[in-house]
């Protein structure tokens, strides 16, 4: 159900980058190089910079049934999270560049395990990487308990949060005394985990419940 580090990887301070064999993309850097090297001669955006640039993102889809509704700072990137107005579900979710303001979809579990918004759903693909159709068989409790079982083999002293359904998914916070450190997100289908490992350090956050 978990599969271990991802080709051969051994813990060694940072979490792996996923747990899950199937992930093509496990070892190494993340896909696509999303990972953002700070520039040292330029201010960073704030965060209600960061949030501007995702509310231009979102009208720019002309979908008015999706919001925001959480923004988190990372020292690597700003993350967001997109939910549906009707449904209350998560429908993606977005990181943005630091500096330049660059807004693009999350790589993983995002782009790859979301059945409704994830780039491979147009590709016919889904089932290969462990996602399916119609309700997710694990619920998120059972995903709060494959998180934890999974921190505790490879980073013990980490807690999850609560699990926020996406389509496919659900994504959790990493937690250490209260405090976040990072994200994970549990296949709703396979149990499979995924570690968002291209954020960096947690800075701050705001969102529907932090305001």
């Amino acid at each position: 159900m978990m599969g271990g580090y991802g080709y051969g990887q051994a813990y060694s301070g940072t979490v792996p980058y996923c747990s899950d064999m199937m992930d093509r993309d496990c070892a190494g850097c993340p896909m696509g190089g999303y990972w953002e090297n700070p520039i040292t001669d330029s201010e960073p955006l704030t965060m209600e910079q960061a949030a501007q640039a995702v509310e231009d993102y979102l009208a720019s889809t002309g979908n008015d049934g999706l919001h925001l509704a959480e923004v988190m700072e990372f020292s690597g990137n700003f993350y967001a999270e997109i939910r549906e107005e009707s449904t209350g579900i998560g429908a993606f979710e977005l990181l943005v560049n630091r500096y330049t303001g660059a807004v693009y979809p999350e790589p993983g579990p995002n782009m790859m395990w979301n059945t409704e918004y994830g780039h491979m759903n147009d590709m016919g693909m889904m089932g290969q990487w462990g996602a399916g159709a119609g309700e997710m068989s694990i619920t998120s409790q059972q995903a709060v308990n494959l998180a934890q079982e999974y921190l505790d083999q490879i980073a013990p002293g980490l807690t999850v949060g609560e699990a926020e359904p996406f389509y496919g998914y659900y994504t959790l916070h990493t937690e250490k005394d209260g405090e976040i450190t990072g994200m994970l997100s549990v296949n709703g289908y396979s149990g499979a985990v995924w570690y968002h490992n291209w954020h960096g350090d947690f800075i701050g956050m705001t969102g529907d419940e932090h305001e």
